[in-house]
């Protein structure tokens, strides 16, 4: 593997030498999110491969290029997972490219997010230098806690060359409650009274009246859970979330643009004349609406109210800005962090803001 990497790191100082663009990029999953795709392809998907496993240490270290699948079957068979239950959108998602896009699924308010689970990583600067930050246990931070700042900056500050991942035993049982006929400002105040018990919830979904709430642990914790709380058991439920965490569900059908809002969970329904359907026990709603200017600052402005910020997250005018416009001091944070990982400016550039 050191001769690839000495392939990335010529790669790497030559564009910077020539003011060349690289775009990162391993399965291509994900080319839609984000802003504009720029500059020459710089394939992660020949740096493969699981570096250290240890189950017992609940870490797993594996390449830049590892298909996720790959890793999640490995887990898989020694009975544990990767928490925060990353969408793949596609057979060829990357451990990588997961951790670059930041996105978490359905799990994310029970477990945490990406970034939550990231413990160290190995990374490529914009002058060819090859960085080890963090390591293989929770407490090894003294400083700036730079490999979670990679989660979710869309190889916008460097090449993630490995990462080290902190996972989590899967749970004895799982079950699905489904509540039917539940109206939006009802299922809101539902799932905030439930996170404050104590109950094995790990995901829920509302959309048109109907509630789905999951329940992971214990078996005698999750029988407990559902004389609590009644409801309708949800045969194959394993199906139903793995096809939300893809957007298989069909909300998601169509071709109106789709907006994530990400609010606090005690938010009461956010009217904007447009179906959504709420995740995260609140804290996460998708939105079906125009991703055009004026739509895009009415949206804003209203979520902004609340606390929160909206996302542009698949098709509409990306002209509008894909992510919540940062206030000025914040986006001079941005700005300086990208000038001390990448000085040339030749990582995905224009690729966040």
């Amino acid at each position: 593997m050191q001769d690839i990497v000495e392939h990335f790191r010529d790669h790497v100082r030559a564009a910077a030498r020539d003011q060349r663009a690289l775009r990162i990029r391993g399965g291509g999953t994900k080319d839609w999110y984000g802003q504009r795709l720029e500059g020459d392809v710089l394939d992660t998907r020949g740096h493969a491969g699981v570096v250290d496993y240890e189950p017992t240490e609940l870490v797993i270290t594996a390449r830049c290029g590892t298909p996720l699948a790959d890793v999640e079957a490995l887990l898989a068979r020694q009975g544990q997972m990767l928490a925060f239950e990353p969408p793949h959108f596609g057979a060829g998602a990357t451990l990588g490219g997961a951790i670059a896009a930041g996105l978490s699924g359905p799990r994310r308010a029970a477990s945490g997010a990406a970034r939550d689970f990231v413990l160290g990583c190995t990374r490529l600067d914009g002058k060819g230098d090859v960085l080890r930050f963090g390591g293989q246990v929770m407490k090894n931070v003294a400083g700036y806690d730079v490999s979670r700042l990679l989660a979710g900056s869309l190889g916008t500050l460097g090449l993630l060359l490995d990462v080290s991942v902190k996972v989590l035993p899967r749970a004895p049982r799982e079950a699905t409650l489904v509540f039917d006929g539940v109206a939006e400002v009802d299922a809101i105040r539902r799932l905030n009274e439930w996170g404050g018990r104590p109950l094995p919830v790990s995901a829920s979904c509302w959309h048109d009246g109907v509630l789905a709430l999951r329940l992971s642990g214990a078996n005698a914790a999750v029988d407990a859970a559902i004389r609590a709380l009644g409801g309708a058991v949800m045969p194959g439920c394993a199906r139903f979330w793995a096809g939300l965490r893809e957007q298989r569900h069909g909300f998601f059908d169509g071709d109106m643009p789709l907006w994530r809002l990400s609010v606090p969970s005690t938010v009461g329904a956010i009217v904007l004349g447009s179906p959504q359907l709420i995740e995260w026990g609140g804290a996460q709603r998708w939105l079906r609406a125009p991703g055009d200017a004026a739509t895009a600052q009415r949206i804003r402005a209203t979520v902004a109210a609340t606390g929160g910020h909206a996302t542009l997250f698949r098709g509409g005018d990306k002209g509008v800005g894909v992510f919540q416009p940062l206030a000025p001091a914040v986006a001079r944070i941005h700005a300086r962090l990208k000038a001390g990982f990448d000085p040339a400016g030749i990582f995905n550039p224009g690729r966040m803001y």
